[in-house]
């Protein structure tokens, strides 16, 4: 690590749970943000400032004027920029020791699949269950750790879900494919401005722990927060057995930290 590196990051290293070798974890690690918008930004900002060595950011989305109230990495000179290229101007004036790659295209099976494989830990900031799902699907196939985010008007919510732990649940064990779900979006129900802040900073912290090897996180655990009274509520979460994404994933007890 060179010396600006060091000062760059000194406030971590100080940290006993952190340190040089944590802080070199964070630099080896690359991560997969799925979403440029108001999770997104908070969560790739603070990945960047932490010294995450490789961001890559899929949105196909360009920016609105809308936006600009609560997607914290646009500017109002960036309306009608795609969102990905909006957002690796913030992050490489935040810190230009990180690399970032910004793919304009929409997240599906099949990009997913080379994405997630390359990915040490994966972020899900979209607003749909599409590609939740799709996201979902790809990291059990590949074993990677997901941290997935949500937020609609006052009501935020956050998990973790590493099938690399024996009885940690996918997604889809707590939001069976199977079953309906109404879809919202803040276009139509709005959303309270610092609320993807809250759950976006949440996403960055647990990837980082995820990569230093920090824990328990939150495998098994979805935090809901009411945003009105500030409130939180946890929802335990087992491995449904009979899951047909992650009921045949091998697992393993004690999974190395999320780089390589």
């Amino acid at each position: 690590m060179q010396d600006d590196a060091l000062l760059r990051y000194s406030r971590h290293i100080l940290l006993d749970d952190i340190g040089i070798e944590g802080q070199e974890r964070i630099l080896a690690t690359r991560a997969l943000i799925i979403g440029a918008g108001g999770l997104g930004s908070p969560v790739a900002m603070y990945l960047a400032a932490a010294g995450v060595g490789t961001l890559t950011v899929t949105d196909h989305d360009t920016v609105d004027l809308t936006n600009l109230q609560r997607q914290i990495a646009h500017r109002t000179d960036s309306v009608g920029q795609p969102k990905v290229e909006s957002l690796k101007q913030t992050l490489q004036a935040l810190n230009p020791l990180v690399q970032v790659n910004a793919l304009q295209i929409r997240a599906d099976t099949e990009t997913l699949d080379t994405l997630v494989q390359d990915a040490d830990v994966v972020l899900d900031c979209c607003d749909n269950f599409k590609t939740r799902h799709a996201v979902n699907a790809a990291c059990v196939r590949h074993g990677k750790p997901l941290v997935s985010g949500a937020a609609i008007q006052f009501d935020g919510q956050i998990s973790v879900y590493d099938t690399r732990l024996a009885d940690a649940p996918c997604y889809a064990c707590t939001f069976p494919s199977e079953a309906t779900f109404e879809e919202v979006r803040c276009s139509t129900m709005g959303v309270f401005a610092p609320l993807v802040g809250i759950i976006g900073s949440m996403q960055a912290a647990e990837a980082l722990k995820l990569v230093i090897g920090v824990g328990p996180g939150l495998n098994g655990r979805l935090l809901m927060l009411d945003g009105r009274a500030m409130e939180w509520n946890e929802i335990r979460m087992p491995r449904n057995h009979n899951c047909p994404v992650c009921a045949t994933r091998p697992s393993q007890t004690d999974p190395a930290p999320a780089t390589r």
